[in-house]
This record gives structure tokens, sequence and C-alpha cells, in this order.
């Protein structure tokens, strides 16, 4: 049987029930206004994830901001090329209310950059995490090359796939024995070894397709340089985030700042999201 507790009714409420009870008038009684607890809504932050790694990559990241009370999603990129690529992210940011914060990892940034374009009533900060900030008619490989320091060709391989209309495309990955040097060089070894066994890989025909869109030229943007990357040159990294007028942060970090630094990533985009109202 549910155990019931007995409640002794207040001085006050038992003399309201007397007078009730004898017929008297009851005036009414205004209570003092509680403090207002409501807080604005904070704007979800969205990340996008780049070539060889997954929406793993943002765990630390979005566990951290969960904790601070954002809301996340950790969306998957196809990897297939900026305009396919930022089509999908922005049926993803369709289905979103409110303001968002769009974080970019690597060829993420490329893919944010296109996807928001247009979209400033929505997307109100971006930032871009060891990444590409590409101008318009500029592609990923190109800005590698511009500066000395990466050596991503030295550590990949392509592995052709068939098209479903009988063609030939192209993916490439990093081979598992150079991944955790190239890519994740401060991550542990056997978090880097699973790193390297879940990697996604990107189409190669996505590192040469050029962009058509830049919306960090209307969007608030932030950037977080790594200079132990092998992949982004430092010096593209400084040079596109200097031409975006990104509020620039510089961490010792490989390539994997994400899983390596979370607390150094969180910080950045946390800075991004409180200048959203």
């Amino acid at each position: 049987m549910r155990n019931t507790r007995l409640v002794r009714p207040s001085r006050r409420s038992a003399l309201l029930g007397v007078t009730a009870a004898a017929g008297l008038s009851v005036a009414a009684v205004t209570l003092p206004a509680t403090a207002d607890t409501h807080h604005p809504a904070r704007p979800t932050i969205v990340l996008e994830h780049g070539a060889f790694a997954d929406a793993a990559s943002w765990d630390g990241v979005a566990a951290r901001l969960q904790r601070a009370g954002y809301p996340v999603v950790a969306a998957a990129n196809p990897l297939r090329g900026p305009a396919t690529d930022a089509a999908y992210l922005r049926s993803v940011l369709d289905h979103i209310d409110g303001p968002v914060v769009l974080v970019g990892h690597s060829y993420g940034g490329t893919v944010i950059s296109q996807a928001a374009a247009g979209l400033e009533d929505k997307v109100k900060a971006l930032v871009y995490i060891a990444a590409f900030l590409p101008d318009t008619g500029e592609s990923s490989i190109g800005l590698t090359d511009k500066f000395p320091g990466s050596t991503l060709g030295q550590a990949v391989e392509t592995v052709d796939y068939s098209l479903p209309d009988g063609g030939q495309g192209a993916d490439v990955y990093i081979t598992p024995e150079k991944f955790r040097g190239q890519f994740a060089a401060d991550v542990p070894k056997d978090q880097a070894r699973l790193m390297a066994a879940g990697q996604r890989p990107i189409a190669a025909a996505a590192l040469e397709e050029k962009s058509t869109q830049a919306a960090w030229k209307t969007i608030p943007s932030w950037s977080l340089v790594t200079t132990e990357d092998r992949n982004i040159p430092v010096a593209a990294q400084r040079f596109m985030s200097a031409r975006a007028n990104a509020r620039t942060t510089v961490v010792d970090a490989s390539h994997a700042v994400s899983v390596s630094r979370p607390d150094a990533v969180t910080r950045i985009v946390e800075q991004a999201a409180r200048t959203v109202r």
C-alpha cells in the first residue's frame, strides 16, 4: 500500500478555510513576483569533421560543451566534395531551430565556409580548428601546396572504387603505419591506432574541387592554429586566418587537436558562442 504523508495545514491556510466556511468574503492576496530564472537559449554548436576522421573525433569537445549547457550536433561529413558536402550540411542546419555556431576541422573548414553562405540569420559564428578557410576559387590541395611544411603526400594511399554509372572514383587514406606520425602525433598510441582503423577517406576529387562561397567574409570567425601540424602547414593556417580577420588562438598540437587538446578547442568554441545573442 502506498505510504501517505500527512501535512499539517499552515495557520494562514487554516484561517482562510474557516473564513470561507463562515461565508465571509476573502480578499485576493497578491504574492511577490518570483525572480525571473529564464535564461536565453544557447546556440546549437554544430561540429563538422574533416578528412581521415569521423564524428567521434569531436567526442571530447562535445562532452565539454554539453556539460556547459550547449546543444551539440556532431554531423557526419560525406567527404565527397565541397559542393556535395556543403549541401548535406545545410540540410542538417535546416532541422535546427535557433542560432548556430558552426565549427569545422581541417577540410571541414572548407565545407562550413560554403554551407554557411547566405545563412547569416542562422549561423552567427564560424570556428575553424586547424582548418582551411578558402576563398572563392581556391581548393584544399592548392592552399596546402601554397606553403611548405605538409608531409601528407608521402603518407597517403589511393584506393579506387566503382561509381553507379560504371565509372571509377578514388578515395584517399592515410596508411595505418604512418597515421599517428602524420595526423595525431600527440595522441596516445592505442587511441591513434583506433583512429587509423576508423578513419573516413576523402574523395581525391574533393581536395581539388574549388570553393564557390566564402562565408567568413560576412560571418564573424574564430581560428585555432596548430603549430605541430603536418597536414596543413602552420604558415597556411596563419595566412588564411589573417585574411579572414579571424580571432586567432595558437596551440602547440598536431592536426588531431580536437582529440589531443579538447580543452583548448572547447575554449575557442565557447568564446564564439558567448558572442551570440
